[in-house]
């Protein structure tokens, strides 16, 4: 279903040890924690006071796990603080020709822009549909789920809104969660239900539809289930030559990374198997850069858990980047790609790398 509404317009220490084993996760507490905000707009408001920058390069708080995960980290570089005084960050989508950011804050109801120039922060968006996770296509639009309006929209470079998909065979969707483009132009979502459970997040209701992962066609617009094999499907993303489509499960004990091979000419899924256990970890948003490593929003179970655990793509863990607070989503970001934008609970971080986000083919 497609329909063009008005668009809303914008307004402007040291860790120890670090282990995911599912028997058991070390105890011990990591000392000083974080990097503090490069630019924090009038808006914000104090959280997490006590927690500081390293004052040491490297910074602590980028743990190796692993010896391969050294060529990832830039030494000079820390963990930053862009800013503090969300309810719950969510789906941030870097866009490289106005060199800015946007992310999502989904309790408040809003969609918040970071602009690399000054580092100001602003409301750009209010109401959003309590947006969540959000992408980019392949024209350079901002493609969306909106959480409580239960549907998937793209903002047009003037500003509409098109509703790309608000229902499937006649009944709404549940709460469209997270969003990736593939290079053929088509747009796959996850559709669990988590924005039903409360009024929080989004509006209590009873689902109507499986909790399935869609392909909207970048053509036709017509949407199919690619899945519904996934218990409370989440995060989602491609291999860097999209022959896989990986896949969080949330409504299993332990949460799980699924892994699909897509074939049909990039149509379809098969093969479902699971890629990685999280154990004690609480999986959510994550994204994949050019080597293949799978960068995932981490937390909850305990303090040392919370942050952004790296695993390669044989699903070992190789690093992990420290944070006061869960990590909910992320994205590559910055003109070269280079730069790690993170969503924690209630705070934007960044950090530069080594590495850069994967890029679509063609």
């Amino acid at each position: 279903m497609k329909e063009t509404v008005e668009a809303v317009p914008a307004t402007e220490a040291r860790p120890q040890e670090f282990s995911h084993k599912t028997a058991g996760i070390s105890r011990r507490k990591f000392l000083a924690a974080g990097a503090a905000g490069a630019a924090v707009a009038a808006i914000s408001t104090p959280a997490w006071a006590e927690w500081a920058p390293s004052e040491r390069y490297p910074d602590p708080n980028v743990q190796v796990i692993d010896p391969s995960f050294n060529k990832y980290k830039v030494f000079n570089s820390g963990i930053e603080r862009l800013y503090t005084g969300c309810r719950w960050c969510e789906g941030p989508t870097y866009f490289p020709a106005g060199r800015y950011l946007l992310w999502s804050d989904i309790p408040n109801d809003r969609v918040m822009k970071w602009e690399e120039s000054n580092g100001a922060v602003s409301v750009w968006r209010h109401p959003s549909g309590k947006a969540n996770g959000s992408t980019k296509d392949r024209q350079g639009r901002y493609v969306v789920c909106e959480h409580e309006a239960r549907r998937v929209t793209r903002t047009e470079h003037d500003g509409t809104i098109t509703v790309l998909m608000d229902s499937f065979e006649g009944k709404r969707l549940n709460s469209p969660n997270d969003i990736i483009v593939k290079s053929d132009g088509s747009i796959w979502f996850t559709d669990p239900p988590f924005g039903t459970f409360n009024w929080y997040e989004g509006t209590v209701a009873k689902a109507e539809l499986p909790f399935n992962v869609y392909r909207i066609d970048g053509k036709t617009g017509k949407a199919t289930v690619a899945t519904g094999e996934i218990k409370g499907p989440n995060g989602l993303g491609f291999s860097p030559d999209e022959s896989k489509l990986y896949i969080c499960e949330n409504m299993v004990s332990p949460r799980l990374i699924r892994v699909f091979d897509v074939v049909d000419n990039g149509t379809r899924l098969a093969n479902n198997r699971v890629f990685l256990d999280a154990g004690p970890g609480t999986i959510d948003g994550f994204r994949v850069d050019v080597d293949g490593n799978l960068w995932c929003g981490w937390g909850m179970g305990s303090d040392e858990l919370d942050g952004v655990s790296i695993f390669n793509p044989q699903a070992k863990l190789i690093g992990h980047i420290k944070l006061p607070e869960r990590c909910a989503n992320l994205c590559f970001g910055g003109i070269k790609r280079n730069r790690l934008f993170i969503c924690g609970t209630t705070s934007l971080y960044a950090t530069y790398l080594n590495t850069r986000g994967a890029v679509r083919p063609g």
